[in-house]
């Protein structure tokens, strides 16, 4: 039995590695999407962290652990700054903001020699597991899931229905959506700082507004009633080419395809259901 599952384990390593780490990209987007702000920059939030721990880890030998917590408080920071000027904007206008963002890091990363340039940076240690992703990740959904039967999870689903209503109901708009933002960065961050550390390879390609649309995905298929959704999503569409193998050439069209039927067909996502809220009102 103990064997069976060594060679399970060391079979689908990456795959399992790749569903942990993308499920935090998928609760990194539930969070500014929960105040209805379409912001795509988690791709680049999630190169930050991955670069950050990276160089970190490479060229001063930095504990694993230390590393990571820098992978959460760079993006976050790098948040803090852009956030005031960038959140003014909604809708498609925040998207192409952040977008523009993810285009500036990735050129910066190309041209950068001292992180590999477009060589990319190898050589990080794999220091990062099973018990770190998946326990990041059940900590996360818990403090999620915390905060969307609280205060503050109320009056998060009270600006993405309705912004201006909320404004009046006393809801401080740029405080929530900062601090959405903020969060969302920290948490891509530690999301590429495990892809990192568990690849042992980062390259500037891999934070462009490919993945910022899967990323999207993600939430998209799951739903944002409760960021049980957006993890769905993530473990569906990141299985999914492991199951469909023919034609992994064509994920990013069968992610599309599956964001055009979703918004169309299913516009709450497949997870309808929203956790009961409790506590006092907004």
């Amino acid at each position: 039995m103990a064997h069976a599952l060594d060679n399970f384990l060391f079979t689908y390593q990456s795959l399992l590695y790749a569903l942990g780490v993308n499920a935090l990209l998928a609760l990194s987007m539930y969070v500014v999407l929960a105040v209805g702000q379409l912001s795509l920059g988690q791709a680049a939030f999630m190169g930050v962290g991955a670069y950050a721990s990276a160089l970190l880890s490479v060229k001063f030998g930095v504990p694993f652990p230390v590393a990571l917590l820098a992978s959460a408080l760079t993006p976050a920071a790098l948040a803090y700054v852009i956030g005031a000027p960038t959140l003014r904007l909604s809708g498609v206008y925040l998207a192409i903001a952040t977008i523009g963002l993810g285009e500036v890091l990735r050129i910066l990363y190309l041209n950068w020699d001292y992180a590999g340039g477009a060589l990319g940076l190898n050589g990080i240690p794999e220091e990062a597991g099973f018990l770190w992703i998946y326990g990041t990740l059940v900590v996360a959904i818990a403090a999620f899931i915390a905060v969307a039967r609280s205060r503050i999870g109320r009056a998060m689903e009270a600006i993405r229905a309705d912004e201006a209503a909320a404004g009046v109901m006393g809801v401080n708009l740029p405080a929530y959506k900062l601090g959405a933002l903020v969060a969302s960065a920290a948490i891509a961050g530690v999301a590429g700082a495990f892809n990192a550390h568990v690849s042992s390879f980062i390259g500037p390609n891999e934070y462009g507004f490919d993945a910022a649309v899967t990323i999207l995905s993600f939430a998209l298929l799951g739903g944002i009633g409760s960021p049980l959704g957006p993890v769905l999503g993530a473990l569906v569409l990141t299985a999914l080419p492991e199951i469909l193998r023919p034609l992994h050439d064509y994920r990013l069209v069968i992610n599309g395809l599956i964001i055009v039927l979703v918004v169309i067909f299913l516009p709450e996502g497949v997870l309808r259901w929203r956790i009961r809220r409790i506590g006092a009102r907004v």
